[in-house]
């Protein structure tokens, strides 16, 4: 089992630009599609947590989020926060990269996994 896991879809261009930048370093690594394998809250948590809140995790940005009714854009806590995520998964930024360690990245930042993988 690798010690990298990568989340996000499949179909993501992003996530496969970054799929072929760890193999192209030579990281070995376990890629894992949260619309198959939804991503328990717990781990959602602890990955907002990592990098700085639910606000830092969620794609503001998307098409996903900016469609969504404007009362479900304040989530008042964790809960509501993994309930929405559960709801729409493609909410969460992409990739997120978690290392053995417990480190997480979210989104492909060469700059950042560069010295990770050096």
């Amino acid at each position: 089992m690798a010690d990298v896991k990568v989340y996000g879809l499949k179909n993501c261009d992003t996530c496969k630009k970054a799929r072929a930048w760890l193999d192209s370093a030579g990281v070995a690594h376990e890629f894992i599609d949260y619309r198959d394998h939804p991503v328990p809250a717990d781990t959602l948590r602890a990955w907002a947590d990592e990098v700085g809140g639910w606000e830092k995790l969620v794609n503001r940005a998307s098409t996903t989020w900016r469609g969504l009714a404007e009362d479900r854009k304040q989530p008042a806590d964790a809960a509501a926060w993994t309930a929405l995520i559960a709801e729409y998964p493609a909410l969460v930024r992409r990739p997120v990269l978690v290392r053995a360690g417990g480190e997480v990245s979210v989104g492909f930042k060469e700059a950042v996994w560069g010295p990770w993988f050096a």
